[in-house]
């Protein structure tokens, strides 16, 4: 196992975590961010010429997974990782995630539309009861091609990475599961309603983490030797932070992909009439993948308060521990940018969301909230990703704090960087 490196002033820089949570196509606002940061510490001239990786814990849940799962393959040249996943976010499309032409929707959606409205005729015919609003199988198969799941055992055995975590939600038993795959031994943890499982990580377990409610299709993944099956990790992730701090994580850099604060005041209101399908999912799906969050981050913050009024003595006989925490979340609603590009939709997507209540484009569209999960397209993901530049950029001098970063680039020796390189690389077994 290699040391962790130390800053220009000889101080051990703390163990860092990266939580990226779900939600669906808004994930993409991630990768802004971490390209933002990337940007930084290159700046800063932090990293060395390969990029070693800054967040030896990784903990993702939902599409977020899919994003810790990529960093964490490649965790031996990180800058390269976030150009990877810049490249996949930026070039998406929706037939890439699941099936979107008119016959895979006429398969799942429509059916599943039929199901709901003559259900009762319909149900001694098993066949007829399709498992999700839509097919998913695109995804599988481009994580198959894309995520370098057989290389992290390496990472982890060359000290690139200490821990990845995939949380997930059994349908089975209502536990709530974080798969986690390390090099040293760490104890599993458990916690009401949640558990923690160290396993060999899988596609499988991307696709379970990544099942948005009624959307995607359950994954059946195996737990305490028993088949069970696994939806969303955001659902019932009462602490989304935890894993990371479980893992031993230090210090924990937070990535949202909703709004966390809303502005003092009333928002505009444009229909006052009954909410639509779409309208009420777009509430539910907000629920599942940002108030746990945001309860969270504030829990983890008050802690940190209290502890800091303790004195020496005190703090040293609780289990407690502060846990410094940045959060970087987007600056705009998400379901209004979504709701400025719903037209990039394929025309059979664009029906079946019509038949729930999405509708129009722009400052007047209605269901937008709903559409903001399932737009992998260019359009939305590429502007989701200049988002995420600009929000943290816009944070350059409270980014450079955390990582103790220096503001501007120091004069460096390139022999002596090439010296200190070597050492580095020497230290970590073959």
């Amino acid at each position: 196992m290699s040391q962790q490196p130390s800053t220009s002033f000889g101080s051990p820089i703390p163990i860092t975590g990266l939580i990226l949570t779900g939600g669906g196509a808004r994930a993409a606002y991630q990768v802004g961010v971490l390209a933002a940061l990337a940007q930084l510490r290159r700046d800063a001239g932090v990293g060395g010429p390969t990029g070693l990786n800054p967040f030896p814990i990784i903990a993702g849940t939902s599409a977020g997974a899919i994003n810790a799962a990529t960093l964490a393959c490649i965790a031996d040249d990180f800058d390269a990782a976030v150009d990877g996943l810049m490249h996949i976010w930026q070039n998406i499309h929706v037939e890439q995630v699941y099936a979107a032409d008119s016959l895979g929707v006429i398969r799942t959606g429509a059916r599943w539309m039929t199901m709901m409205s003559l259900g009762w005729a319909l149900a001694r015919w098993k066949r007829s009861r399709p498992r999700s609003l839509l097919d998913n199988a695109p995804l599988g198969d481009l994580l198959r091609r894309w995520v370098r799941l057989e290389r992290l055992e390496k990472m982890l055995d060359q000290g690139h990475m200490r821990a990845l975590a995939i949380s997930g939600s059994s349908y089975t038993s209502g536990q709530h599961v974080t798969f986690y795959q390390t090099h040293a031994p760490i104890a599993p943890w458990q916690r009401s309603q949640r558990l923690a499982v160290r396993t060999r990580l899988s596609i499988e377990h991307l696709l379970a983490s990544s099942a948005i409610p009624f959307i995607f299709p359950a994954e059946q993944l195996e737990l305490d030797g028993q088949p069970e099956w696994f939806g969303d990790g955001s659902m019932r992730q009462s602490a989304p932070i935890s894993p990371a701090v479980h893992l031993g994580a230090e210090r924990v850099l937070v990535i949202g992909a909703g709004r966390m604060h809303e502005p003092p005041g009333r928002r505009e209101v444009i229909n006052e009439g009954h909410p639509s399908m779409a309208q009420i999912a777009g509430h539910a799906l907000s629920n599942i993948f940002l108030d746990a969050l945001a309860v969270d981050v504030e829990r983890l913050q008050r802690i940190n308060h209290t502890l800091s009024l303790l004195p020496p003595e005190a703090r040293r006989n609780t289990p407690l521990r502060p846990v410094e925490v940045l959060v970087i979340a987007p600056s705009r609603r998400l379901d209004e940018l979504a709701a400025e590009h719903q037209g990039s939709l394929p025309p059979s997507m664009r029906g079946l969301l019509r038949s729930v209540g999405v509708a129009g484009e722009g400052k007047g569209a209605s269901g937008s909230a709903l559409t903001s999960y399932l737009l992998f397209e260019p359009a939305f993901t590429g502007e989701l990703i200049m988002l995420g530049m600009a929000d943290t950029l816009a944070r350059r001098a409270e980014v450079q704090r955390f990582f103790g970063w220096p503001a501007q680039a120091p004069t460096v020796d390139p022999a002596a960087m090439r010296r200190r390189r070597a050492g580095f690389v020497e230290s970590i077994p073959g």
